[in-house]
């Protein structure tokens, strides 16, 4: 083992890409605190279950098998290469090269995973820029949110995770052609760069000048990718694992209650109802009670995360029967636009990317409005499309709520601004004063069974 001047500068740089992704968490994980709290620490076993299947299972992709068998190539070369960057961490930081090797078999298996897993990835990749830019699969280009920032992202990542496959097996091939003119032996075994080793030639200063690039290109690659990564819809790859564990255990159609409501309403019916202590903020100043959401502050942190968990695959717009019938209403939509309100009102924690509407040219919907989420970023209209069927929950892949954010909404309009459409906003007048949605007294109520009721004659 012998440190030098290389071993130095590799623990400069990984320290700078690592300091980097941890002070970008930190800045993502202040904007989250931003919603509201909510308790989602019951049933732990259900929640482990949940993420063993849902997360690390991806159990809910292979209702499309196609893009399931290509995703779990890359999902499963995530997983296990990264293995390998332990080792080249350790290796740039002590002088040694393939210290694991002392594992033995175990190694060799590993690295023959490896490099079938690389070469996978690289044809999944391949066919997914396929399927981007070519064959064009209308749930991942069409959308006004699919502006030119979230295509030219998923491009971006497909060619780097290409690249960096190519990088590995390129100091694969240099370091087993070395081995090969010394006559020696390369811990492990290398079933794909074992075909392409003279590839790169004979000439030893040169092969060992490409093994040094690829493995500094690949090492480099991988704190670049990983600081890209909150800047990125394929932040999913970390976000989703908390975002599937946290989703919601119950029934899907089942919605949530205001407490500030239910408080009200217990009162009323319950005499002896003791109403909990007003919510006041740590100055101890009473916290103004809003119903609904007009803004992200208003929206629960677990919406908030899943803001940041969307891969932006478009399955839940794919199955709107709203979005189908040409309303506004994309679910995907309105994930995105929270993701880029929050920010734009916390921090924002992207090294690389624009905000979707600030940096890419495109105005809000409504800039005569106050800067909020409703209005400012979703509509009304786009709201109201949506007929509350849970298709977007049950179809995507990371457990991503968008249904409970639109309702939030939606409850801001009805019961802060009364701008309900104007056939509901007469539903609710009739039950308010008839007890029903129909606009009858209560007392005539059964009219209809007298007239129905004809007298025997006898």
């Amino acid at each position: 083992m012998v440190i030098g001047l290389e071993n130095i500068i590799f623990l400069i740089v990984a320290a700078i890409g690592i300091g980097l992704f941890v002070w970008q968490i930190s800045k993502i994980r202040k904007n989250v605190l931003m919603g509201r709290n909510v308790e989602l620490a019951d049933n732990t076993s259900e929640r482990i279950n949940k993420t063993l299947l849902v997360a690390f299972g991806q159990q809910k992709m292979f209702k499309r098998p196609l893009p399931a068998v290509l995703h779990l190539f890359v999902y499963v070369g995530f997983l296990v290469i990264n293995i390998e960057v332990i080792e080249i961490l350790i290796d740039g930081i002590f002088g040694t090269h393939r210290i694991l090797g002392f594992a033995g078999i175990l190694y060799s298996g590993l690295m023959f995973i490896n490099e079938i897993l690389a070469a996978l990835v690289i044809v999944a990749c391949a066919m997914f820029l396929w399927r981007r830019n070519v064959t064009k699969v209308p749930r991942l280009s069409k959308g006004v949110e699919m502006r030119a920032w979230p295509k030219m992202d998923a491009n971006i990542i497909l060619v780097v995770e290409i690249v960096l496959m190519l990088a590995l097996f390129a100091f694969n091939i240099s370091d087993l052609k070395l081995a090969q003119l010394r006559g020696t032996h390369v811990a492990g075994a290398y079933p794909i760069s074992s075909l392409f080793v003279n590839a790169l030639g004979s000439d030893p200063e040169s092969l060992h000048i490409i093994g040094r690039v690829g493995w500094w290109f690949h090492i480099i690659g991988i704190l670049a990718f990983m600081n890209y990564l909150p800047s990125s819809k394929h932040f999913h790859i970390i976000m989703a694992f908390p975002n599937v564990y946290f989703s919601k255990l119950l029934p899907k159609g089942k919605f949530t209650t205001n407490p500030a409501i239910t408080t009200e309403i217990k009162a009323m019916l319950d005499p002896s109802f003791q109403p909990p202590a007003p919510e006041v903020d740590a100055a101890g100043n009473p916290v103004m009670q809003r119903f609904g959401a007009k803004d992200v502050e208003d929206l629960t942190w677990k919406q908030l995360m899943d803001s940041y968990t969307c891969t932006e695959c478009g399955r839940c717009t794919d199955v709107c029967p709203a979005n189908m019938t040409g309303k506004l209403l994309s679910p995907r939509k309105i994930v995105m636009d929270t993701r880029d309100r929050m920010e734009e009102k916390g921090e924002h924690p992207a090294i690389f990317a624009p905000n979707h509407y600030k940096e890419m040219g495109v105005e809000r919907v409504d800039t005569t409005e106050e800067n909020t989420l409703l209005r400012g970023y979703i509509t009304p209209e786009e709201l109201w499309a949506c007929t509350s069927c849970n298709a977007c929950v049950e179809a995507c892949p990371v457990n991503i709520d968008q249904l409970s954010t639109i309702m939030d909404l939606r409850r801001f309009l009805v019961l802060e601004e009364s701008a309900a459409p104007a056939s509901l906003n007469a539903m609710f007048t009739n039950i308010e004063n008839n007890g029903a949605p129909w606009a009858f007294s209560p007392s005539d109520r059964f009219n209809w069974a007298d007239e129905l009721y004809v007298p025997s004659k006898n």
